[in-house]
């Protein structure tokens, strides 16, 4: 094959195409027709042609201008041959054939310099550079303004080939897409796509070629906000076309705008999630092929990100999306039936619409749908997705009981056996949510050993931050409410009372310790509360301290406790280096410590100075100067 190439190019350069010469002129172009129609553009690559075919395009024949032009834009397919056409001179002249092209007569010509400066700016920045210098980005720009083709036979082919040309020039990068929005690419293409719009099925090419320019403009031009009449456009094709292609171009480019709230609204308005929803309901059989599969993600993905905003929540809770996402609870595809409860659990960011899906049992579908995915081996995105929207209903307190009459706690448990980060963490923040103010629930977990065993696991050997939080948070929580209400009064109201005051503030016998006891029974726990104290978050440390207070109370003033639980939590704080822990929890955030973490850390320094052995330890880890440290303490004292 190579050596017909060679001898088609020998051919080509001994004949003539003087206009004086038509048996010439027909040999010339029936040699072009099969140079075009070579199949391997390498084939090419060891011949200098540049000169060669830049000669036939100067022909007075239009065919030989034609195939000439065509032979190099299959030619310069190859990357060598790009290279070697990438001069200034052949792309201006290729650049002032495009200048004015009258479109009333044959488009072929204008087709293939197309193509033939499609194909050189293919991941050419040098080519690119050479047009801007040209500033022949307005030549190529100002192809979007011929909207009206008389030759209609070719008028696909151009609107093709110029789509192409656009986007391998604009990919050279955000340089050239600024310079083409200042050129005002956006009204052009914007004109072109309502043109589209008046008839998607008759104009899905028009579209097909114009809407990669948008994607490639939206990836290139920082914060690229669309018009809003451009977005009501794409959001109606959507709606409009049954070409998967087309839909999924529409799909990303309302996903990118639509990370802005007010595109949004705007969407939701516009009525977009139902015209999705029908869609996927009409076409879900259908999806079995991966693209089909990952075009039908991508829609629901859109639904759900619209549903982000709260306008757009706020707007969609009040149509018929609400009970549409709540029908696919039932569904049995696992992409619709995830995007139902995902959606579920964007309507529940309000009080009032967590207590009304409590109420209408939306709930209740929320469980029965876990109860069945709550395994190792279930789907990890709907896990999440449900543990999430589970943890928002559980928040209002209205809502606790229900919730955990309807079995949650029972439901959820099983799923301590799942070591999925994502998962791990909204499990452990949907049941701190859901002791919030529930003793009973408090104290049965507390005693709960294969829970608390996995708390202290993951406190310690998560590498996901999140979870060592949460497990640390859930601790102190059930400490806090399982007891906090039976010993509150027996903490000082200042962090600052003495400690002889405490021993007529002693709990009463009439409480439940075995919850607490059975805690304690693993030093784990208490060990990991003393670390907690020197947590990066503020809130964490407050909440270690409450907890070790409340430990104190119970098993430090009230020795009695102590001895018939046989607890010794003096050598258990010893052990566990609380000294240290306190020392360089005051160290690392003495400057800012709130006025209620002094107070807890006061009240808990005055609990532990009741033991002796304790009061030594302190006195090792210089706790009472450091105290005099704490910047919120010395304010006081200057008041």
């Amino acid at each position: 094959m190579a050596s017909e190439i060679d001898d088609l190019i020998e051919k080509l350069k001994s004949t003539s195409v003087t206009p004086a010469v038509s048996a010439s002129a027909g040999n010339t172009n029936n040699i072009l027709i099969k140079i075009s129609a070579t199949k391997d553009p390498k084939l090419f690559d060891k011949h200098e042609l540049a000169d060669l075919f830049m000669n036939l395009t100067h022909s007075n024949e239009l065919n030989i201008r034609k195939e000439a032009a065509k032979c190099i834009a299959e030619i310069t397919k190859s990357e060598v041959q790009r290279t070697k056409f990438t001069k200034r001179e052949i792309i201006e002249e290729f650049l002032n054939c495009l200048r004015d092209i009258a479109v009333d007569v044959n488009m072929e010509l204008p087709i293939q310099i197309c193509r033939v400066l499609g194909n050189i700016c293919y991941l050419n920045d040098v080519a690119r550079d050479i047009i801007l210098e040209l500033r022949g980005d307005t030549i190529l720009v100002r192809l979007l303004d011929i909207t009206e083709i008389g030759d209609k036979e070719n008028a696909q082919q151009f609107i093709k080939v110029r789509g192409g040309l656009l986007s391998n020039y604009l990919l050279g990068g955000e340089g050239l897409a600024k310079r083409a929005m200042d050129l005002e690419i956006m009204p052009k293409l914007e004109k072109i796509i309502t043109i589209g719009l008046t008839n998607v099925e008759e104009n899905e090419d028009l579209l097909l070629n114009t809407l990669p320019l948008l994607s490639i403009l939206t990836e290139n031009v920082p914060d690229l906000n669309f018009d809003v009449n451009l977005n009501i456009q794409l959001s109606h094709i959507l709606a409009a076309s049954t070409n998967p292609d087309l839909a999924e171009m529409c799909l990303e480019l309302l996903h990118y705008q639509a990370e802005n709230d007010d595109v949004k609204l705007l969407l939701a308005k516009d009525g977009l999630c139902e015209t999705i929803y029908n869609l996927l309901e009409k076409y879900k059989t259908l999806a079995s092929t991966c693209e089909a599969r990952a075009l039908m993600k991508l829609a629901c993905e859109l639904i759900v990100l619209i549903l982000t905003g709260d306008e757009s929540m706020h707007y969609l809770y009040s149509t018929p999306l609400l009970k549409s996402m709540e029908d696919w609870l039932d569904s049995q595809d696992t992409d619709l039936l995830t995007t139902g409860v995902l959606a579920l659990g964007n309507f529940a960011r309000t009080d009032s619409h967590c207590i009304y899906m409590v109420e209408n049992k939306i709930m209740n579908k929320l469980l029965d749908v876990l109860a069945k995915n709550n395994g190792v081996k279930d789907d990890v995105r709907l896990q999440h997705a449900l543990l999430s929207a589970l943890r928002n209903l559980v928040i209002p307190k209205p809502n606790k009981n229900a919730v955990i009459q309807a079995g949650l706690v029972e439901t959820i448990l099983p799923m301590l056996e799942i070591h999925q980060p994502p998962v791990v963490f909204k499990l452990l923040g949907t049941l701190r949510m859901t002791v919030d103010g529930q003793e009973k629930l408090a104290l049965e977990l507390l005693r709960n050993t294969n829970l608390m065993e996995q708390l202290v696991h993951w406190s310690k050997s998560s590498d996901y931050a999140g979870v060592t939080g949460e497990s640390l948070r859930l601790m102190a929580w059930l400490i806090k409410h399982a007891y906090l209400g039976r010993i509150a009064y027996a903490l000082p109201r200042k962090g600052d009372a003495p400690v002889e005051q405490f021993a007529d503030k002693l709990p009463p016998e009439d409480y439940d310790r075995s919850s607490l006891k059975a805690f304690i029974a693993n030093e784990a726990t208490v060990e990991a509360m003393i670390n907690m104290l020197t947590s990066q978050h503020l809130v964490m440390q407050n909440e270690a301290l409450i907890a070790l207070c409340i430990l104190s109370v119970v098993y430090l003033t009230n020795r009695k406790a102590a001895k018939e639980d046989n607890v010794n939590l003096e050598e258990i704080y010893i052990k566990y280096e609380v000294g240290k822990k306190l020392a360089e929890l005051i160290r690392k955030s003495s400057d800012t410590m709130t006025k209620e973490i002094v107070e807890n850390l006061q009240n808990f320094n005055n609990l532990l100075r009741i033991s002796p052995k304790l009061v030594k330890h302190l006195e090792e880890n210089n706790i009472n100067e450091l105290l005099k440290s704490i910047p919120i303490l010395t304010e006081y004292c200057t008041l």
